[in-house]
């Protein structure tokens, strides 16, 4: 985690707990701890509880009986919800970026999905996790559409901290870059729906695999 200046405000203090929940950095149930937190980015307590307590307010942190905040465990049918809506929203986005990425932007996520299979063949989990967000967001933020954008952000924040669980299913790495490569080809071509359906179907194959995950649990 990176340190944050001690002059940040109570924004950027959420902003970055955010971000840590969109990335994995943060486990399923896992106990958030104010004053570690404040020391892992260098500022004080106050702008660390404040941001707490608005994730809670927005439901993407959960306050216990004891006031202690946990990042939430989710039930069957709560990821069954989400992921549909995921579907719905991020395949939207994806078809409004077909037609407004350029050349830049289409080199962004090359990159990014190159970066992505070697991570699978080093089986480096972080990296993959970490390069997985940069390319379908690279996409997203192409789409020209800020409110779509934070709603995405938002899903990603409940969603975020399972993902790492991914790298831990050996069915699923095999085949974990195999709609990266269609969304990206679907791109080159300028074809919004076909992005659509690629993005439906990376976002549904990891579902299923976290599904099962849920159900063993």
């Amino acid at each position: 985690m990176l340190k944050l200046e001690h002059q940040t405000l109570n924004d950027r203090a959420y902003g970055a707990l955010k971000q840590e929940l969109i990335s994995g950095a943060f486990s399923p149930g896992q106990s958030l701890v104010i004053r570690k937190l404040a020391e892992t980015f260098g500022i004080s307590t106050t702008p660390i509880r404040e941001a707490l307590q608005r994730l809670v307010a927005e439901r993407l942190l959960e306050m216990q009986n004891n006031r202690s905040i946990i990042v939430p465990l989710l039930s069957e049918p709560a990821f069954e919800e989400l992921t549909r809506i995921r579907i719905a929203v991020e395949g939207l986005a994806g078809e409004m970026a077909a037609t407004r990425m350029g050349e830049s932007g289409l080199a962004e996520i090359r990159a990014a999905l190159a970066g992505m299979q070697h991570a699978i063949e080093a089986r480096d989990a972080r990296s993959y996790l970490s390069l997985n967000e940069a390319f379908h967001f690279a996409i997203y933020r192409h789409a020209g559409a800020p409110i779509l954008l934070n709603m995405i952000r938002d899903l990603w924040g409940r969603v975020g901290p399972y993902l790492k669980l991914l790298m831990q299913a050996d069915g699923y790495i095999p085949q974990s870059n195999d709609a990266h490569r269609g969304i990206v080809a679907a791109l080159e071509q300028r074809n919004g729906q076909a992005v659509r359906v690629s993005l439906e179907q990376d976002i549904a194959a990891a579902a299923a695999i976290l599904s099962e995950n849920l159900r063993a649990g």
